[in-house]
């Protein structure tokens, strides 16, 4: 009964509320200063660069670890055949339906914006699919986009189902109980290590691997949660504290370390987990209608944004105008697109909408 209290309460909203910081996440990348633009890039802006330094290293990888957790809750009420078969069509059918009419739309304005592309969109789909350069999808060339999480998450669950059925989470749940909270901290090290196992583009299958498993064997255990319920104030303390150096290291000296990275954002993780379940475990006026709107939005919110920065790009306006009339503008259609696909049968299923 814990388990389904927690998946209902806390990890819902934490899970929604970080996908609702991907509005200005993604706005505020429309002006990085990291080296690699976006598909909209209007120069370079330390300010907003620096507060996506600072949320980067945990918001994905608290994604990940929610994952992980709540595939724990779900194996314990359903079996692994019908686990599977609801991964399935809750990722992979959006996985593929997103790939074929939302991500081209991404690359067909960042062809527009950096190269000038002249010509339609149906052109444009054949030369999406058909050529392969970096990934990104910036010079209009095939990409995942934003879906390279829905695609991990998919091939991860797979495969940690097929573990799950030859390591159940029973057998190490005695060593996992008697985890000190230093020693779950210290598993910054192994997550942090995975990294470099399957890096595609940046986006690593081995981290987000290890993240999933973490949230399932160790942190998926009420134990391991009630300890970290004890050290709250602790870890709430890292937490700001590691924010405050994150935005000094990143926005006067441009420092975006791996050890820190990953120790700071394994320690976020933490921290927002025991802040969530001792302040977030109730079901608030909003929970229940991001619990139905948060993954299609999810699905839907990047090609809108990266649609509306590009003719906001064409307007007048300094960078705090244009940031705001992104991420508002973004926020607002993509709210309203979720609204609009939720009415047709044939398109639900597609972009992820429940019932």
């Amino acid at each position: 009964m814990e388990g389904k209290k927690q998946r209902e309460h806390y990890l819902d909203n934490l899970r929604n509320f970080t996908i609702l910081l991907l509005f200005p996440v993604h706005t505020f990348m429309v002006w990085n200063d990291f080296g690699s633009k976006f598909y909209i890039w209007q120069g370079e802006n330390k300010v907003l660069s620096t507060f996506v330094a600072v949320v980067n290293p945990w918001f994905m990888p608290l994604l990940f670890v929610l994952a992980g957790i709540s595939a724990r809750h779900a194996l314990g009420q359903r079996a692994a055949k019908e686990f599977a078969v609801q991964r399935a069509r809750k990722l992979l059918l959006p996985f593929l339906a997103g790939m074929a009419f939302l991500v081209p739309v991404q690359a067909y304005y960042a062809r527009k914006f950096f190269e000038g592309y002249p010509g339609g969109y149906a052109a444009h789909l054949k030369f999406f699919f058909t050529h392969v350069t970096d990934f990104t999808g910036y010079d209009g060339a095939f990409t995942p986009g934003h879906l390279w999480f829905i695609l991990y998450l998919f091939v991860i669950s797979m495969a940690a189902l097929a573990l799950s059925q030859f390591l159940p989470d029973r057998k190490v749940k005695k060593y996992v109980e008697n985890m000190p909270l230093f020693g779950i901290l210290l598993l910054f090290v192994p997550i942090w290590l995975s990294y470099y196992l399957g890096n595609i583009g940046g986006f690593s299958l081995g981290k987000c691997f290890a993240l999933y498993l973490a949230g399932y064997y160790v942190l998926g255990d009420g134990a391991v949660l009630s300890r970290l319920g004890q050290g709250v104030r602790g870890l709430a303390v890292l937490w700001a504290a590691g924010s405050a150096a994150s935005a000094v290291l990143y926005g006067k000296y441009s420092y975006y370390g791996d050890l820190w990275v990953n120790f700071f954002g394994w320690a976020s993780v933490l921290a927002l987990l025991a802040l969530g379940r001792r302040f977030l475990d109730r079901r608030m006026w909003v929970t229940g209608y991001l619990n139905r709107a948060s993954y299609p939005i999810y699905l839907l919110h990047q090609s809108i944004l990266v649609a509306v920065a590009y003719y906001v790009a064409q307007g007048a306006g300094g960078t705090a105008v244009q940031a705001a009339a992104v991420c508002g503008g973004s926020f607002v259609l993509t709210v309203a697109a979720y609204h609009v696909v939720r009415l047709v049968p044939g398109v639900r299923a597609l972009v992820g909408v429940r019932g």
